[in-house]
């Protein structure tokens, strides 16, 4: 596959710091590639190639606006991100409840910690 026929997913987009802050940046204003390009210390051709991959995955878009293109987040994707983080918040809620109970109860010597597979339970 060409590097100019290759598609980016949500995942692959927001694997990237730059990408991460750019999406934040726009989810604060509407923005020209000149405006996101003040906030890094990376040239603009490589600020291009990030927008080039968000735009793949949909996360953002442009609009031709004169000379310039303002680019704008289109949160809709992110919401696979959300479902799939969703299922694994279980995870850290037991883990959190579990050491603010420890912590809580940090004097308390008849509180053991049973391991159960993947997770642990308190009796």
């Amino acid at each position: 596959m060409s590097s100019s026929a290759e598609k980016y997913d949500v995942f692959q987009a927001i694997a990237d710091p730059t990408r991460r802050e750019v999406l934040r940046l726009l989810s604060v204003e509407e923005m020209p590639i000149s405006k996101i390009t003040e906030h890094f210390s990376i040239s603009r051709t490589a600020i291009v190639k990030h927008l080039h991959i968000l735009t793949e995955a949909k996360l953002i878009s442009g609009k031709k606006l004169g000379r310039e293109k303002i680019y704008h987040l289109q949160p809709e994707p992110l919401e696979e991100l959300h479902q799939w983080l969703a299922y694994y918040e279980k995870f850290w809620s037991n883990k959190l409840s579990m050491l603010k109970h420890l912590v809580e109860n940090e004097d308390d010597s008849d509180i053991k910690v049973i391991k159960t597979g993947s997770d642990q339970k308190m009796e």
